[in-house]
């Protein structure tokens, strides 16, 4: 049996944050506000993973509470992925996208793929990482904030 989950995530932009994106740490004056290390690329393939699993989602798990103040993503993704596990879920791949008028991400698309890869214990095929722009619209597009979506399969 094949299994779908969709994932979203946004968050602003803001000064004296790093911008992590998939795991990876990307140079900008500016980084993503949030309770955690703000990473929206490894919060939407959370959200994708509990909800093709049918396990509620990442606030569920990963409440605003001072265990998960400044936690990294990726410990996140890497516990979310035992609980999928632990359902009797294999992880199939992940698709997403990244939209971000800047900074420019094509760049760092393939160290995001290899370190989600790593993270989730799956070959570097399974994992898709897009980035779009929103041509100057909305509030990506006016760089007020990154917004990222996810889609994961799993096979039980």
């Amino acid at each position: 049996m094949t299994r779908f989950g969709i994932g979203y995530d946004v968050h602003k932009l803001a000064p004296n944050r790093k911008l992590i994106l998939g795991g990876v740490e990307i140079a900008h004056p500016l980084g993503l506000e949030a309770h955690s290390d703000g990473d929206v690329l490894i919060h939407a393939i959370i959200d994708a993973l509990l909800g093709a699993a049918t396990l509620g989602d990442i606030g569920q798990h990963f409440p605003m509470t001072d265990e998960f103040k400044n936690v990294s993503s990726c410990e996140l993704l890497k516990r979310t992925c035992e609980m999928v596990s632990a359902k009797g879920y294999a992880l199939g791949n992940v698709d997403s996208i990244i939209v971000a008028q800047k900074p420019k991400l094509a760049p760092h698309i393939g160290a995001m793929r290899q370190r989600l890869a790593q993270v989730m214990n799956i070959d570097i095929d399974a994992v898709s990482v897009k980035a779009k722009t929103e041509e100057g619209l909305g509030f990506t597009g006016t760089e007020q904030g990154i917004a990222s979506y996810a889609v994961a399969s799993l096979e039980k």
